[in-house]
């Protein structure tokens, strides 16, 4: 017999399972909240990017069935086609309010949005720099512009300042791109800094807000805000399904930058436009960042006291986990290997709790990561704190 061409796909899996990389989807019954219920068993939820509780929230919910009876079900075209809606644009408006942006620009995912954007931006004859621990999204998007594609080291400006001056006198055009708060990690990017260098080297700033976008700041507009560099010179993408409790992504910018990304970002010009559900549900979303900064107060209040109570673990001799630094709503407890990140995880979920093991080639070290929400109840956060001590 002739060699099976696919032969390999089932010896790649075997080392997969053997290196204790191997993920499988874990089904989820009803609406996301605190406490959610995974294969019949209820969990307390720590393995949710929905910040601000609002994903099950019943205006949202509202909201998408409203937009669905006007609109139906799908936009049945691209944007430039068939597929736009006065909707897109009015939550369009409502992202440009709340990052106090000239324009934005909505696309179908946050994925899209960063492949989209990086690619129109730059091309071979220029200079990306990108943080080492940037999202996945990023990386493929500077990969499919053709740029010259250099890492510098996690959150350094000496290292990121070497290579501009090394680098950007070669180049056309030259793009800095970074996560305001990453995301296998819950650190901030030095954003002052960045834009500094930026500034005097000519070279353009993205900063992805995914984690950033309805938590940060005081008003929720994210770690640009956050970080004091409201209204500086910068590209600012983010999603709509974290905090947002939606599907989507967007960019927001100056009118110049949205106008030129509507005519070059492929990934906005050749797919079908954003639902109406989930744009209706957005616009729901922002509304409420608006209206309801207690929803953030209770979030950081959840995580000061987690934080806080792993912390006091994590100086216990022989204690199994290290504590990560965050800033942010993520956080991480570094463990020795994937099969313990694994264990614990499971350990974790037999005592009804919720927590993710992430694992290389993710990120660098295993971990226990944690994300901590405003719905969440004192009662909640301490069954969490008693049963890491009892690891």
């Amino acid at each position: 017999m002739a060699p099976n061409p696919y032969d390999w796909i089932e010896k790649s899996l075997e080392t997969i399972h053997r290196a204790d990389w191997y993920r499988s989807v874990q089904p989820l019954a009803g609406r996301p909240g605190p406490v959610v219920m995974v294969e019949g068993q209820p969990l307390i939820n720590f393995a949710s990017n929905d910040y601000l509780g609002l994903a099950g929230d019943e205006r949202l919910v509202q909201a998408a069935i409203a937009a669905t009876q006007a609109l139906g079900t799908g936009t049945t075209g691209s944007r430039l086609l068939s597929g736009h809606r006065d909707l897109h644009r009015d939550l369009e408006q409502a992202i440009a309010r709340l990052k106090q942006t000239e324009d934005a620009v909505v696309f179908s995912s946050g994925y899209l949005a960063n492949v989209g954007a990086i690619a129109a931006l730059v091309g071979a004859r220029d200079l990306i720099l990108s943080d080492q621990y940037n999202h996945s999204s990023i990386r493929s998007g500077a990969r499919l512009s053709g740029a010259t594609v250099l890492d510098y080291r996690h959150n350094s400006l000496d290292d990121l300042a070497d290579l501009l001056q090394q680098h950007r006198s070669q180049h056309r055009r030259c793009l800095i791109v970074t996560d305001t708060v990453f995301s296998m990690d819950g650190d901030l990017c030095p954003l002052p800094g960045i834009l500094a260098l930026a500034e005097t080297h000519e070279a353009m700033v993205l900063v992805d807000e995914a984690h950033g976008t309805g938590v940060m700041g005081d008003r929720g507009a994210g770690g640009v805000e956050h970080l004091g560099c409201s209204g500086r010179s910068l590209i600012q993408m983010g999603t709509l399904s974290k905090a947002l409790g939606s599907l989507g992504g967007y960019v927001a910018g100056s009118a110049p930058l949205v106008d030129y990304l509507r005519n070059r970002a492929a990934t906005w010009i050749y797919t079908t436009g954003l639902t109406p559900a989930d744009t209706g549900a957005a616009i729901a979303a922002l509304d409420l960042v608006e209206r309801e900064p207690q929803r953030r107060q209770r979030l950081w209040q959840n995580v000061a006291f987690l934080q806080q109570a792993i912390a006091d673990l994590a100086a216990q001799e022989r204690s199994p986990f290290q504590l990560l630094p965050s800033e942010s709503p993520i956080l991480c407890l570094q463990v020795a290997d994937p099969a313990t990140a694994i264990a614990f995880s499971q350990d974790l979920r037999r005592q009804g709790l919720w927590v993710s093991a992430v694992r290389p080639p993710t990120v660098p070290t295993s971990r226990l990561r944690l994300t901590v929400m405003a719905t969440h109840e004192p009662a909640h956060l301490e069954k969490l704190v008693f049963a890491l001590g009892h690891l």
